[in-house]
């Protein structure tokens, strides 16, 4: 068959290079270098399509400005009030007089409650929750994508009934058996352990997964490759995207996490630094001279390593397409 092909290719390509020139042969009476008018249809179509993208863009332009204006201005608020020496929280305190700004508040929270402290403790917390959250959402969403096994429908059904349980339900259990069955209060690892499976990040791996066409994995299965290795060299560098998209889903929940920490710990030396502004707005903001701007001041700190973690990655945030990473 294939030899067939072969002889009937300098045919083809005779019979095509033939028709081309007959089509690209001037029509009599038509002048030289202007072969018909289907060109200037495409430039007047060209044209209005550009003029509808400009007036479109102006507007998508101002909805933009408008809508990154709402959102900025509360963190823009919050900046100019950590730095005023009397707070002035009326409209016109978003602009205040130079001589009222000074840095002063933040060296105040910093006497408190030790925002470098906070923030490692922070870290920790949100570093080991991320990393769990990884490790068992690659493991769990490419067995549910990409293997066979019995009750896997349950299992992913399970998964997504545990999304609708709101996790204010389960503190009590969770913290009779953390606290008193395993002893871990006053840990990291006591304040890690609840949130190690996400089961919103297993989802989004098994999306990914699916995607991926099963031919990649069925012929590294016949070279004799296990789930393991195939995993490690051939699905996870085809998913990075997921990666970043569930870290930047799970940082935040975490980071800002206040109630199950503020349980399971009464050292201070381990709090993460939501908790240390807690107690500070309850037990200390009141004896202050200027609590407003010192709160303000420990929420910018608090605020920015997320702001950060989103300006960064954002072209990979966005990106969630990962077609362009499996080339057949």
């Amino acid at each position: 068959m294939s030899i067939l092909n072969k002889a009937a290719a300098p045919n083809d390509e005779n019979s095509g290079g033939n028709n081309s020139n007959q089509r690209g042969a001037r029509r009599p009476g038509t002048p030289a270098g202007k072969p018909g008018s289907s060109p200037t249809r495409k430039q007047a179509s060209g044209a209005s399509g550009v003029e509808k993208r400009r007036s479109l863009g102006l507007g998508s332009f101002v909805l933009l400005a408008l809508g990154a204006f709402v959102f900025l201005f509360p963190f823009y608020y919050m900046f100019i009030g950590s730095l005023q020496t009397s707070p002035d929280t009326s409209v016109a305190g978003a602009f205040p007089n130079p001589a009222n700004l000074t840095g002063e508040n933040y060296a105040n929270i910093n006497n408190s409650i030790n925002l470098l402290q906070g923030l490692v403790n922070s870290g920790i917390f949100t570093g080991g929750v991320i990393f769990f959250t990884v490790v068992f959402g690659l493991l769990v969403g490419y067995a549910l994508a990409q293997m066979h096994f019995r009750g896997k429908g349950l299992v992913f059904g399970m998964m997504l009934l545990v999304q609708m349980i709101p996790f204010q339900l389960l503190l009590i259990p969770l913290y009779v058996m953390i606290v008193r069955d395993y002893g871990l209060a006053d840990s990291y690892l006591g304040m890690i352990l609840p949130f190690a499976i996400n089961s919103t990040a297993v989802f989004v791996f098994r999306q990914y997964f699916m995607q991926l066409p099963s031919t990649l994995f069925e012929a590294a299965r016949i070279d004799g490759a296990s789930e393991l290795r195939i995993l490690w060299q051939i699905a996870i560098p085809l998913v990075k995207p997921a990666i970043v998209t569930a870290v930047l889903l799970t940082f935040i929940g975490p980071w800002n996490e206040f109630l199950w920490p503020f349980l399971v710990t009464k050292d201070q030396s381990i709090q993460p630094l939501a908790v240390s502004l807690a107690n500070y707005i309850s037990n200390i903001s009141a004896t202050a001279s200027n609590p407003f701007g010192a709160i303000l001041a420990g929420a910018c700190v608090l605020a920015a390593p997320a702001v950060a973690l989103f300006i960064f990655f954002q072209r990979q945030f966005i990106s969630t397409n990962i077609g362009s990473s499996v080339k057949g």
